[in-house]
This record gives C-alpha cells, sequence and structure tokens, in this order.
C-alpha cells in the first residue's frame, strides 16, 4: 500500500507538471522548445478539412497550397531546399484537428503548416504548435483571439487572411454606403464564434437601426418560421455571418418566400456551394466579403495566379485556393529572409513580412500577426460574379 500510495504522489507530481507546461500555450511565449530543426528537406505540413461539413474549404486549400510548393520546388525551393508536404485530413472536426497538428510537430516533425480554414480548428491547434515552436498559418481562420488572445500575440499562430471584426466594419460601410441601407436585420450562425465575431463587429459599426436580430445553427435545414417571421418586419438588407451549408439553403428558402433584399454574408459564402444550395434565381442581389477576386486582380501575381491555377486544374481558383497559396508563399518568403534553421526561426520570419506580392493582395503582417491588405466585396447576380468592389483597410 505504501509503494502504490507513493506511486499516487508521483504521478500526480508529473500530471501537475505536465499541465504547467502546457500553461503557457496558447498565448505569449512556448515551452523552451527551439522549435522543429530543418533537416535536408522543409517539411511542410497541411492540417486541412479535406472531408466532414466544410470540406469544400479545405479541399480547395490544398489545391491552392499544392500548386504554390510546385512553383517554389520548381524555382528551387527554399534555401535550396525541396519542400516536402505531408497532408493530413481533419475531418472538419475541431479535436480532430488538434491531434493532427500534435503528429505532425511531433512525429512528423514539421518545420511549418497551413491550416486549418476554420477559426474553431485553429484554436484547437494552437496549444500544440505553441508547445512545440512550430508557426502556422491560416488560410482562412479569421476569428480576432486567433492572433491574440488575453492581450498577448501568439506567437506561433499567422493566416493571410484578415480578421473578422474587419469584416464586420466592411460589412456595415458597405450596407450603409453602397447599398444605402438604414434599417436591416441580422440573422448569423450562433453556434459559430466566425459568424459571431463578425455579427459583433458589424452591430459595433452599423450606426443605422437593427429592426431584429436572429440566429440559427449549423446542421439547421428547415428556416421557414424564422423567414416567415421576417416576412412581417420592414428592413433594407439581411447581414447573414455564417458558412456556405446553411447560409446557400437560407437564400434559397428566402427568395422562395418573396423576401428579396439584399442579403450580405462574410467569406463564409466564397464557395459555389453556396450557390448550388441557393440555386441561381436565389443567388441575386447577394454581396460577400472576399480575399480575392478575378474581376478585380489585386497584382501582377493574381493574374499569375489565376492563369497557373487554370493550367493545373482546369478550372477557375476560389478565394480559399488564393488564400492558401499565398500562406505557402508567406512560410516561404520567411524562412528564406530569416535564413531559417529552426521552425521558431520561421516564426520570426512570418513576423516581419513586409510588402509581400501575393495573390490576394499585398501582404505586409502587423504587431499582432494578421496581414494588412485590402478586401473584395463580390456581387452576385443569377448566380455567377457580377462585380466585384475592393475595398481599402482603415
Amino acid at each position: 500500500m505504501k509503494f502504490k500510495s507513493l506511486g499516487i504522489i508521483a504521478a500526480a507530481g508529473l500530471a501537475a507538471f505536465s499541465l504547467a507546461a502546457c500553461s503557457s500555450a496558447p498565448g505569449g511565449s512556448s515551452s523552451a522548445s527551439k522549435g522543429n530543426t530543418i533537416g535536408k528537406e522543409f517539411k511542410l505540413g497541411y492540417d486541412l478539412e479535406l472531408s466532414g461539413a466544410v470540406a469544400a474549404y479545405g479541399t480547395a486549400g490544398e489545391k491552392g497550397a499544392n500548386l504554390a510548393v510546385e512553383e517554389i520546388n520548381k524555382a528551387g525551393g527554399i534555401e535550396g531546399k525541396q519542400i516536402k508536404v505531408i497532408s493530413k485530413d481533419n475531418k472538419s472536426d475541431n479535436a480532430e484537428a488538434s491531434t493532427v497538428a500534435s503528429n505532425l510537430v511531433n512525429n512528423d516533425k514539421v518545420d511549418a503548416i497551413i491550416g486549418s480554414m476554420t477559426s474553431g480548428a485553429v484554436k484547437s491547434m494552437t496549444p500544440n504548435v505553441t508547445k512545440a515552436a512550430v508557426p502556422l498559418v491560416s488560410p482562412s481562420g479569421t476569428d480576432d483571439t486567433l492572433t491574440v488572445s488575453n492581450g498577448k500575440v501568439n506567437q506561433y499562430i499567422f493566416r493571410s487572411t484578415f480578421q473578422d471584426s474587419y469584416q464586420g466594419k466592411v460589412l456595415s460601410d458597405y450596407a450603409t454606403n453602397n447599398l444605402k441601407a438604414k434599417k436591416v436585420v441580422v440573422y448569423f450562425d450562433n453556434s459559430s464564434d466566425y459568424a459571431k465575431g463578425i455579427a459583433k463587429a458589424f452591430e459595433k459599426n452599423f450606426k443605422g437601426k437593427i429592426v431584429d436580430k436572429v440566429s440559427f445553427q449549423s446542421g439547421d435545414k428547415d428556416f421557414q418560421a424564422t423567414l416567415a417571421k421576417l416576412q412581417k418586419e420592414d428592413f433594407d438588407a439581411i447581414i447573414m455571418p455564417g458558412y456556405y451549408n446553411e447560409t446557400g439553403l437560407i437564400t434559397k428558402q428566402a427568395r422562395e418566400l418573396g423576401l428579396n433584399q439584399p442579403i450580405l454574408g462574410g467569406d463564409g459564402f466564397a464557395d459555389p456551394t453556396f450557390i448550388q444550395l441557393a440555386g441561381n434565381a436565389g443567388a441575386t442581389n447577394v454581396y460577400y466579403v472576399s480575399g480575392y477576386s478575378s474581376k478585380a486582380p489585386a497584382t501582377k501575381t493574381t493574374t499569375k495566379f489565376i492563369a497557373a491555377y487554370k493550367a493545373k486544374y482546369k478550372a477557375e481558383p476560389s478565394m480559399f485556393d488564393a488564400l492558401s497559396y499565398d500562406a505557402v508563399y508567406m512560410v516561404k518568403t520567411a524562412a528564406t529572409d530569416e535564413k531559417a534553421k529552426t521552425s521558431a526561426d520561421v516564426a520570426k520570419g512570418l513576423a516581419k513580412i513586409k510588402d509581400l506580392e501575393g495573390a490576394t493582395g499585398e501582404i505586409t503582417v502587423d504587431k499582432n500577426h494578421n496581414p494588412i491588405k485590402d478586401a473584395v466585396v463580390v456581387k452576385l447576380t443569377d448566380g455567377k460574379e457580377a462585380s466585384a468592389t475592393i475595398v481599402k483597410p482603415n
């Protein structure tokens, strides 16, 4: 009994030590780890949604990232080292994204990670990558707290897209200045940090009247009751932060009920599946924030990227393709400029990126690890992109 008790005490002590070692994640400095050593190859991990609820984002992201890797390797790699991709599917599940991140940094010893595409997944990955001192660049994780939490910059978390607070402001400005909307309904995904963040930022910035605020949940299919309620209200536009699975269906059902007011959303609309679900007729008078549009090329690299993507995949690239393409080039630029020997060096380089010409615009990483760059508001008419307006950050 005495030895068993000592064993329990020892185990408890080890558990406490383990918890203490992890307590620094996700914010600020990590443990004493100096990161993984970069070997004869540059190991780049993908932690992406290749199956599950938002697989459209992850599969697009993988294509865009692969195109960038192919170009970089053909041009000589990173500091003369070829990029070796280790791609893993997180199945659109936050817990799985955390497990994948752990495997990539501890077993595969990657030097950087691309992913995930959603904010919730990135949050779950943060403790593991921080402890290992391996940077990740999320192509489309927009939650403000990904890069800064509890007042501290997350040392190993970066992104190639803008954050939710900026999207909410863009939607507010566009609704007011371009659509002259004075009264709106906010209809948002209450199960998504992404959607709640955009909705909160919109409410903070909008100077008009919010007639009603209603919500839905991820996985919902029938929105008739809420839409019937909105039929009785007087408003100029619907602000609808959420992912394409639900927002596409809501748009279809809204149009069928005669709700033809403009519908505005974040970059969660930026996938062809939204149009498939809404229908061509439904996807009219729809506007969404995007990090990219072929109708509004931001740089010469945008034009080059579009041509290369079409040649490789025989299809039009999406915003998620472009953002992932830029994420890989951010890693390449960081590792090259820093003459990186370890993954921790790559993180240092990412924090210093300035005026990188990407497919989604010129990228400068600010003190909070967010890219300073333009946004685009895309207008859909009859299921097609009718126009794109570049919006300058302020």
